[in-house]
C-alpha cells in the first residue's frame, strides 16, 4: 500500500507547555525538548513524538461530555497487567497532578480514567501480558 504521508506528532493544546510536558515525560519517559514558549515535543521511548502547544484561553475538555466541548481524543497508557499495578500507577499520576474522572466498575472494565494537570482524558489500562 502506498501512503500518503508519514506520522508525525499527536499535538495537545494547554495553556503550559513544557508543564504538561514534564507530566507527560514522568508518566511515560522521556526529555521535553522547548522549541520556544509556545511549542514543546517529548518522544516517548518506543512510542509517538507528542507536541504540546500553547493555546491561549485554553478550555479543557468537559469529560464526558459529547453535547459540548467534549474531549475530542485521549490517550491509553499500558500501566500492567494486574490491579496491583494499576493502583501503584495510580498512586504515582495522582502524584503528578492528575485527577481521577472515571474508577469505577474495575469488574467490567479494564481501564481507569483520569485528567492531566490541563484537563485532557487519559487512561491507565490494565492490559494482559502473554
Amino acid at each position: 500500500m502506498v501512503t500518503v504521508a508519514r506520522f508525525r506528532n499527536v499535538v495537545i493544546d494547554c495553556p503550559d507547555p513544557l508543564a504538561l510536558a514534564e507530566f507527560y515525560a514522568q508518566v511515560c519517559g522521556g526529555t521535553p525538548h522547548p522549541e520556544d514558549e509556545e511549542w514543546v515535543v517529548l518522544q516517548v521511548p518506543g512510542g509517538p513524538r507528542l507536541g504540546f502547544q500553547r493555546v491561549e484561553g485554553f478550555t479543557p475538555p468537559e469529560w464526558p461530555r459529547a453535547d459540548r466541548n467534549g474531549q475530542q481524543f485521549h490517550v491509553d497508557f499500558d500501566a500492567g497487567s494486574t490491579w496491583e499495578e494499576i493502583d501503584v500507577a495510580h498512586e504515582k499520576v495522582l502524584a503528578l497532578g492528575a485527577r481521577p474522572l472515571d474508577l469505577e466498575d474495575r469488574e467490567k472494565k479494564d481501564f481507569q480514567v483520569y485528567a492531566d494537570p490541563a484537563g485532557h482524558p487519559f487512561c491507565l489500562c490494565r492490559i494482559e501480558h502473554p
